[in-house]
C-alpha cells in the first residue's frame, strides 16, 4: 500500500516564495479584461461601487429572511444555524448539589466515620450525613443534606479505627458545585441572533432543551454554465476543467446553507430557462453567462421570468460582470433570488464574497464577521474599482499573494483572505478589511489585530 510523505519544511517553503515572488514580465502589464457590452450601451453605467453591492444584498437578504418562519429543530441538527429567540435556562446548573472531586462527603470537624455504601453519580437521594459522619462519593454525584464539604481522596487518610483524617485544612463548602452556581431557572443565556455553536448546544442541553427554535437555512441550487467545461480528465481541444463544480457546495456550506442541487447546463438558453424557472430553492446560483456575449443567456433568463435586477454589474476586480435578481413573490410570500457569478474561477469567488455571502448570511440571521490587517508590501489598485486580493495573515499584517488573476485559483488556495483594496494602490501599511475565507482562523473569530 503506498503512502503520502506529508509536504515538508522546504515544499512550504516553496509554495511560500512562488506565490509571493513578483510575476513574470508578461503578466504585469496584461490589461483587463472589459465586460462585454451590447451596442450602443456602457455596461459600467448600472455597476454599483463595491461597498454599496454589498450593502444591497444585505439589505435583500434582511428584509427576506422577515417573511420566514423560524423553525424547531433537534439539538444535534441546529448546529451553524442561528437562535430565533432568546434561549433562558429551563433548570438550575447545576439542579442539585454535586461533588466535584472523588473522594469523602463530611460532616462537621473530623475525625469522621466512613459509612459503608458510597455515592455514585446518578444515584437517588442520599440520607442526610450525621455530624461526625462521611460517606465515600464519586464526582458528579449528589450531596447529601447536611454536608460541610468534599475531602478530597489525595487529601486524606483513615487511621487504624478506620476514621477518616484530613491532611489539611476543611473549609465550609469545599469542592462541593452549589445549585444554581452558574445559572437561575429562566435567567438568560443566549440572545436571539446567536449563532448555534458546538458549545452553544451543550449548555442549551444542560439547560433541558432537547428541539431549539431556529431560523431556517437558506437553500441553494447551482448552476454551472459553459459548453467548454469539462468534469472529469485532462484538458484537451479547447475543452478545460470546471473548478466551480467542486469548489462552491462546499464553500456555500460554510455559509450556513443548504445546497439542493448541482447541474451542468452548458450554454443552452432554452436549458438555463427551464432550470430557473422550475427552482425551488432560495437562491439560485449560476455560473457564467452574466457579461453580453453571444452565449450569455443569464440576462435573457431573468427578463423572460419577470426578474428585478437588484445588482447589474460591480466595480470590482476580478468579478466585474456579477448580478444579484430578486423574482417576484409567490403567493407564499418566499422571496427567491438569483445570484449570477462570472464563469473565471477567482471572478467567480469574487462574486461570492461580494454578493452571495452577504445575501445568505442575512438570510440565515448571521452577523458580519471579519478582522481588518495592514498590507505588508503594497500592492497595485485599479484607478476605479475595488481590487479583491488573495492574503495571508501574519499576525498584525497581510501578504499580498501572487496568482490572482479571474481565472487562477493558486494564491486563493493559499490564501487566509482577501483584501479588499479601495480604488487607487494599496499603500504598505495600509489598514484593509479583510473578507474572511471559510477555512481561516478568522473566520472561526480569531482576530488577527
Amino acid at each position: 500500500m503506498s503512502t503520502i510523505d506529508p509536504p515538508s519544511a522546504d515544499d512550504h517553503l516553496a509554495l511560500y516564495e512562488a506565490l509571493t515572488r513578483p510575476p513574470a514580465e508578461a503578466d504585469r502589464h496584461r490589461p483587463a479584461t472589459p465586460r462585454p457590452a451590447g451596442p450602443g450601451t456602457d455596461p459600467d453605467d448600472a455597476a454599483l461601487d463595491w461597498p454599496a453591492a454589498r450593502r444591497r444584498a444585505e439589505a435583500a437578504g434582511t428584509a427576506a429572511r422577515r417573511a420566514r418562519p423560524a423553525v424547531t429543530l433537534p439539538l444535534h441538527t441546529a448546529t451553524g444555524l442561528v437562535l430565533a429567540e432568546p434561549l433562558t435556562a429551563l433548570t438550575d446548573l447545576p439542579p442539585f448539589d454535586t461533588a466535584a472531586m472523588d473522594g469523602w462527603a463530611v460532616s462537621g470537624p473530623a475525625p469522621w466515620a466512613v459509612r459503608d455504601t458510597g455515592v455514585l453519580a446518578g444515584a437517588g437521594t442520599e440520607e442526610p450525613l450525621t455530624d461526625g459522619e462521611a460517606v465515600p462519593i464519586a464526582t458528579g454525584a449528589r450531596i447529601p443534606a447536611e454536608t460541610t464539604a468534599v475531602l478530597r481522596t489525595e487529601h486524606a487518610r483513615t487511621d487504624h479505627h478506620g476514621r477518616l483524617h484530613p491532611n489539611r485544612i476543611v473549609t465550609q463548602g469545599q469542592d462541593i458545585r452549589a445549585r444554581a452556581q452558574e445559572c437561575r431557572r429562566d435567567d438568560p443565556l443566549l440572545p436571539a441572533g446567536a449563532l448555534v455553536t458546538p458549545a452553544a448546544l451543550g449548555l442549551a442541553a444542560a439547560a433541558g432543551y432537547d428541539a431549539l427554535n431556529v431560523l431556517p437555512r437558506p437553500t441553494v441550487e447551482v448552476f454551472v454554465l459553459g459548453d467548454e467545461l469539462l468534469r472529469e480528465g485532462l484538458p484537451h481541444d479547447g475543452l478545460i476543467r470546471d473548478a466551480l463544480g467542486p469548489l462552491l457546495p462546499p464553500w456555500l456550506t460554510a455559509l450556513g446553507a443548504e445546497v439542493t442541487g448541482l447541474r451542468h447546463l452548458g450554454d443552452d438558453a432554452t436549458a438555463l430557462y427551464a432550470a430557473v424557472a422550475s427552482a425551488t430553492a432560495d437562491v439560485v446560483l449560476t455560473t457564467g453567462g452574466t457579461a453580453a456575449g453571444p452565449v450569455d443567456h443569464v440576462h435573457d433568463t431573468l427578463h423572460r421570468l419577470d426578474a428585478t435586477l437588484l445588482v447589474d454589474g460591480v466595480r470590482v476586480r476580478p468579478g466585474h460582470p456579477m448580478l444579484l435578481a430578486r423574482f417576484p413573490a409567490p403567493t407564499s410570500g418566499r422571496t427567491r433570488f438569483l445570484v449570477g457569478l462570472p464563469g473565471n474561477p477567482l471572478a467567480a469567488v469574487s462574486g461570492l464574497l461580494t454578493l452571495a455571502e452577504p445575501l445568505l448570511r442575512t438570510l440565515a440571521g448571521r452577523g458580519a464577521e471579519g478582522c481588518p490587517a495592514r498590507l505588508r508590501e503594497a500592492v497595485p489598485g485599479h484607478p476605479e474599482d475595488t481590487r479583491l486580493v488573495p492574503v495571508t495573515l501574519d499576525g498584525e499584517s497581510a501578504l499580498p499573494l501572487h496568482y490572482g488573476g479571474p481565472a487562477m485559483l493558486r494564491g486563493l488556495a493559499a490564501a487566509d483572505g482577501l483584501a479588499v483594496v479601495p480604488p487607487g494602490d494599496g499603500r504598505a501599511g495600509q489598514e484593509l478589511e479583510i473578507l474572511d475565507l471559510p477555512w481561516s482562523m478568522s473566520a472561526l473569530g480569531v482576530c488577527f489585530t
